[in-house]
């Protein structure tokens, strides 16, 4: 536990049950010192991080590369051999835990199998179409199967964590049942300082360079909006798609490539706008931290986008390409609106906190823990910080 932190309430009090603080072990695909680190390893990071602060022993098992933390950290392996290396290296260094935490990306870790502890599947979104973005067709079939047959049975005991409504819905259609879904949408991201805001058009597109994101559909665009507004577009971010983008980017683009904390600060105190073509997000964390430095976006109605953006209210979001070029022109040429808009996703994304986030987790954990452990004497199962 950091300094001047303190036990949470429900920490306490299986702390009392146990003799001891209580363990947490997240297994996850990376760790947030990977170069490919995006929204799921920052919300893990802070998760895992606040738990700490909150008087729990964690431990975080992740693919590598991994790097030091407040909390214990193990590479599991690579991209894909983690899958098969994880429980050796959770009996290994792990040995005995009271909880699991379970990140779900596509597939998850098949915890409930070779452990005995009570489990938290935690999920960003249900990769149904994205399979088919990213791998061969056999194994984008396999991949969907796993998903959305087998993992709903395997998991039929565990507690589940949706960062979003859609999220949740996706769940229920593979066969969750809704009554172990929780939905906690994420905090947002703490910003450094800010870069001033650009004097002249600068739109910004932030995040890894994957297929689902369809940062091709920005470039496509990209000339129509420009012959409109003029500026500047930025693609600010890594990944397997950055060499294929660049190739075929008009006029008028730059890419920043990886980008630090700072950098990405500066980038949206200068941002007119966030043009975020995604094809689907679990909550959409740039989003997120675009609404907490004031900048609205300009999206796709998709699962995900809809929940962090408030449309309308805290940006514009369209049903097809050519929808997508007049709300990315309409916002870029009204100044009122923008304004308007910057104001709300500001005030939006001051109300998601990270206390706020962890005391729902809370709830979940002393949730799972009752169902794994004799509950503790006078604790109810709704406690909370």
């Amino acid at each position: 536990m950091t300094a001047g932190t303190a036990t949470s309430a429900v920490c306490g009090n299986w702390a009392a049950r146990f003799g001891r603080p209580p363990r947490v072990t997240f297994v996850a695909w990376r760790d947030l010192a990977h170069p490919q680190a995006g929204g799921s390893e920052f919300v893990v990071d802070h998760l895992a991080g606040g738990l700490v602060d909150r008087g729990y022993d964690v431990t975080l098992l992740a693919g590598g590369p991994t790097s030091r933390h407040d909390y214990a950290t193990w590479s599991t392996g690579g991209t894909y051999d983690q899958y098969l290396r994880a429980p050796y290296v959770f009996r290994r260094r792990v040995g005995r835990t009271d909880v699991v935490v379970d990140i779900e990306n596509g597939i998850p870790f098949w915890a409930p199998v070779w452990q005995r502890a009570p489990v938290v599947c935690l999920v960003h979104h249900v990769h149904t179409e994205q399979w088919a973005m990213q791998f061969p067709r056999p194994l984008a079939a396999a991949g969907r199967w796993l998903e959305s047959w087998v993992m709903p049975r395997a998991y039929r005991r565990a507690e589940f964590v949706a960062v979003s409504r859609s999220t949740a819905r996706a769940l229920e259609e593979i066969g969750v049942a809704a009554g172990s879904i929780t939905i906690i949408e994420m905090g947002a991201a703490p910003l450094g300082t800010l870069g001033e805001r650009a004097p002249e058009p600068r739109f910004l597109v932030l995040g890894r360079l994957v297929p689902h994101k369809r940062v091709e559909l920005a470039l496509r665009a990209w000339p129509a909006v420009r012959a409109r507004t003029g500026g500047t577009l930025v693609i600010a971010g890594d990944g397997p798609e950055l060499e294929r983008l660049e190739a075929i980017a008009p006029e008028g683009v730059e890419f920043t490539g990886y980008v630090s904390e700072e950098r990405k600060a500066r980038e949206l105190g200068a941002a007119w706008l966030l043009v975020h073509p995604a094809h689907h997000e679990g909550w959409g964390t740039v989003v997120m931290e675009a609404a907490a430095a004031g900048v609205p976006t300009v999206g796709f109605d998709v699962e995900g986008v809809r929940d962090s953006v408030d449309p309308g209210v805290t940006g514009l979001l369209v049903a097809d390409e050519s929808a997508f070029v007049e709300a990315w022109v309409r916002l870029a040429t009204d100044a009122e609106l923008r304004m308007r808009m910057s104001q709300a996703a500001r005030a939006r994304a001051a109300t998601f906190t990270w206390p706020r986030a962890l005391d729902a987790f809370e709830v979940v954990l002393d949730r799972a823990l009752t169902r794994g452990h004799r509950q503790p004497r006078g604790v109810s199962a709704g406690a909370c910080r």
